[in-house]
């Protein structure tokens, strides 16, 4: 994806994010920033990977069970996230004509919860870890910019550290 004038974390798509809108367009750095802000930082990719494919919930709702080990994220399908195709049909924030493919993020509590309960582990926007491989770092998730198959936990991609992009965010783990 192309870099966009005017695009930032405060105008993802060119227009002012809501306040449910994941943060995107930080670099690891910026992402790392403002976690230690918070008290918090980033997880690690082992971290990561046992919230969003592992249940460890002692009683998890129904279409969930202690212990098993999930495809996806959001179960044995990626139905119900966010992504270009093989997902829900969820419209996202990005202006109609201002991508030249998908809808951008939805909001981060939209839809239905997921393993562990979390929300948006697979699809909606990648995610930084705090793992390298080599001079880059992970991301984990996929996002609405790619389909289905990118959010299995066999998927690991990454990035340079300094990459700024609309489908890149993150989330911040209590040390």
């Amino acid at each position: 994806m192309d870099a966009k004038k005017y695009w930032s974390w405060r105008k993802p798509f060119g227009v002012t994010a809501k306040d449910d809108e994941p943060a995107v367009h930080l670099t690891f750095e910026e992402a790392q920033s403002i976690c230690r802000f918070f008290k918090k930082r980033l997880p690690t990719d082992a971290e990561w990977v046992a919230a969003a494919y592992h249940e460890q919930r002692q009683n998890p709702p129904d279409g969930f069970k202690t212990g098993q080990q999930y495809l996806y994220p959001n179960g044995e399908s990626a139905k119900q996230s966010h992504c270009l195709q093989g997902c829900s049909n969820f419209n996202g924030a990005a202006p109609q004509g201002s991508l030249n493919r998908g809808t951008g993020h939805v909001p981060v509590l939209l839809g239905s919860a997921g393993v562990n309960g979390l929300y948006h582990m697979g699809g909606n926007v990648w995610e930084w870890v705090d793992t390298p491989i080599g001079s880059e770092r992970i991301t984990r998730g996929g996002s609405w910019w790619y389909d289905a198959s990118r959010q299995m936990q066999s998927d690991v991609a990454s990035k340079s550290p300094d990459t700024r992009v609309a489908y890149i965010g993150f989330r911040c783990v209590q040390p």
